[in-house]
């Protein structure tokens, strides 16, 4: 005999409790997907993970435990908005014109 059709006892709890146990179960098998997915990805301890650790993935700043150059962190700077372009444009001319300052490739001629 179905018992969600009678009246034996319960009063319909029972369609309650098994909404609640398959949306937690559910949320358990995602949130154990997720964890698994970053533990596989997480770059070691080394820290660097291989050219083909990270598909598409390029590290463009300096190498781990490398100071940036003055150029790198003039950059950011413009990135995050903190400098204005006329700024940044002329104090990338002082870096560059600066005896000890990175120079300036040389352009390829026509």
């Amino acid at each position: 005999m179905l018992f969600w059709y009678g009246h034996h006892g319960g009063a319909g709890w029972g369609w309650l409790a098994a909404t609640v146990g398959m949306v937690l179960f559910w949320a358990l098998v995602i949130t154990v997907g997720i964890l698994l997915f970053r533990a596989l990805v997480r770059p070691g301890p080394s820290g660097g993970g291989g050219p083909g650790r990270y598909p598409g993935w390029h590290h463009e700043g300096p190498p781990p435990g490398a100071s940036p150059t003055a150029e790198q962190i003039l950059a950011e700077r413009y990135a995050r908005g903190e400098i204005e372009d006329e700024e940044y444009q002329r104090r990338l001319a002082v870096l560059r014109s600066s005896p000890g300052g990175p120079k300036q490739p040389d352009a390829p001629g026509p």
